[in-house]
């Protein structure tokens, strides 16, 4: 808690350079999910063999994925990024699928029959009836990604990784406590965030 204290600005910023790369990690990793996870929903029999090839690569240790990707990109903000987009897959997609195929079938067959096209019917009808499952989903991502994010500090990128991994180096446990604590705190608000507006969501269905 000492250094936490002395420096609470440099704590500040390094918080807020980690969740800059988790939010940028998150909205390019839904965009790719997005459509793996539709695919799912709409292949049934595709379905296991996709998402399960996803969690095989979620259990990869994420310093020997690290160790991959450092030695095609080099270090810095590149391998860290890469491997946040690559985790979060499994998480986004799995609950982009859920979300669509729990819709109730009899809502999209009403909207087909009033001659909505199968864009329309995913955009208005089945995308707004998963929407919490969705956002359960980038809740978990989220807070997974925030304690993965922490190895940036490993390879030479940004965020609160700095302070543990300098920590880790100078001896200085001070420096690893107040990164820890940093990255827990913003852990719980992003998830106490997500959670309301996950509510919302769900109460907007009721």
């Amino acid at each position: 808690m000492t250094y936490l204290a002395a420096h609470p600005l440099r704590v500040a910023l390094l918080a807020a350079a980690h969740l800059q790369l988790v939010a940028l990690a998150l909205v390019v990793a839904l965009a790719i999910a997005l459509p793996l996870g539709l695919y799912a929903a709409r292949h049934p029999r595709a379905a296991p063999w996709l998402l399960g090839t996803l969690g095989a690569i979620y259990t990869i240790p994420s310093l020997a994925l690290l160790a991959v990707l450092v030695a095609w990109f080099g270090l810095g903000f590149t391998p860290i990024f890469i491997a946040l987009v690559v985790y979060a897959q499994f998480m986004l997609a799995r609950n982009i699928a859920a979300g669509i195929t729990g819709v109730d079938r009899a809502q999209v067959d009403a909207a087909r029959g009033l001659g909505m096209s199968a864009l329309q019917t995913l955009l208005r009808v089945e995308v707004p009836q998963a929407l919490p499952v969705f956002i359960g989903g980038i809740r978990i991502a989220a807070i997974a990604l925030i304690a993965i994010a922490t190895l940036g500090g490993y390879v030479g990128g940004k965020g609160l990784g700095v302070l543990i991994f300098n920590g880790l180096t100078l001896h200085q446990p001070q420096m690893i406590v107040a990164g820890s604590l940093a990255a827990s705190a913003l852990a719980v608000v992003v998830d106490l965030a997500l959670r309301s507006l996950e509510r919302r969501a769900r109460r907007a269905l009721a």
